[in-house]
């Protein structure tokens, strides 16, 4: 099952069973005596990458079933969810998988019962789901039972309490819904705030076709600028308009006073490319893939952008970033991370 993004809980008394939403891998558990699978809602394994969920799985599941989930890995400073950490392994070295395995464990939230036993669940009602999940899970050290509740209060005091902990808000679930595989039966409501971000450059979309991404900068109070992301998602007639617009900011002067200048002149050299038009840079640390192409063109630093976030984590925005607008009244040295509205760090343990 699925999830349609809204702003709001939705209206309704006693139609709705909430649940925090997990910020993590979604996976789905299957169970048979002493074998253990574990898949993504795509059908990809996932058990190869986190080992040390077996045993706590099988400790904790019915001897036969079919349980619905997300794998998780706390931060080890007690900060709520640690999602970089979760990246890192997906990796295919046995024993860096291993290391991270015991340094990093992760562990399993359950929220849905599709099968137990010889009985199919997904034609009975969430609340049927949800009492039999209850019944069925020996929650232990690596497997937690997912908090849920009718009550409207109740889901918005987690709304409010769960962000620091790193929960990408709340889901709604219909209370006399069935399982419907694949589709968006359910309302996640997110959190989203707006940041005005300087933009030093930008990226060519895959199809090489107009604007794929604006690179999005803020700054510390020494007067830093970090990446902190991108804005992304255009339509092609918005990827366009936007190299229309950014076109007459590149050149061989770009790079004058640019807050990245170093990084495209080590792409530059690189790539053995030394004609300043067409100069490319790389920034250091892609938080999604190491071998991700991240080269970008360059633009004089003048133009500010107003999007929206729903988190930062690590010192960069969480999830899908949107383009609002232009904002000509701001400087980009004026775009410093203490404008930014962010959740108190909350224990992973509280959630619980």
């Amino acid at each position: 099952m699925l999830a349609k993004l809204a702003r709001k809980l939705p209206p309704g008394e006693d139609e709705w069973l909430f649940e925090p939403k997990w910020d993590g891998f979604r996976c789905i558990v299957f169970r048979d005596g002493d074998r253990i699978e574990l898949y993504s809602r795509n059908r990809k394994p996932l058990g190869r990458y986190f080992p040390e969920l077996s045993t706590p799985l099988q400790r904790a599941l019915p001897e036969r079933c079919i349980v619905d989930g997300e794998i998780v890995v706390p931060d080890l400073g007690d900060r709520g969810l640690d999602f970089d950490a979760l990246l890192q392994r997906i990796h295919p070295a046995e024993s860096r998988i291993n290391r991270l395995a015991a340094e990093t464990p992760a562990e399993f939230v359950a929220f849905d019962l599709l099968a137990k036993g010889d009985r199919e669940l997904v034609d009975q009602a969430m609340l049927t789901r949800r009492a039999l999940l209850v019944d069925s899970i020996e929650q232990n050290e690596r497997v937690r039972l997912t908090p849920s509740s009718t009550d409207r209060m109740q889901a918005e005091e987690w709304f409010d309490a769960f962000e620091g902990a790193g929960l990408d808000g709340v889901i709604a679930k219909p209370v006399a819904g069935t399982y419907e595989q694949g589709k968006r039966a359910l309302i996640k409501v997110k959190h989203v705030r707006t940041a005005d971000c300087a933009v030093p450059g930008y990226r060519i979309h895959k199809d090489g076709n107009g604007v794929g991404s604006l690179l999005l900068g803020l700054c510390t109070t020494e007067g830093e600028m970090r990446s902190v992301g991108v804005a992304a998602s255009f339509s092609v007639k918005r990827r366009a308009e936007l190299l229309a617009k950014l076109s007459p900011h590149t050149g061989e002067d770009a790079l004058i006073d640019h807050p990245w200048a170093d990084w495209a002149k080590l792409q530059a050299e690189r790539d053995g490319n030394e004609a300043a038009g067409k100069l490319t840079a790389s920034l250091a640390g892609s938080r999604w893939s190491a071998s991700k192409n991240l080269s970008f063109v360059p633009i004089r630093m003048g133009l500010v952008a107003e999007v929206t976030f729903g988190q930062l984590e690590g010192g960069r925005f969480r999830h899908g970033v949107g383009f609002v607008r232009w904002r000509p009244d701001r400087s980009p040295e004026s775009c410093r991370f203490d404008q930014l509205d962010v959740a108190v760090p909350v224990r992973f343990s509280t959630l619980f």
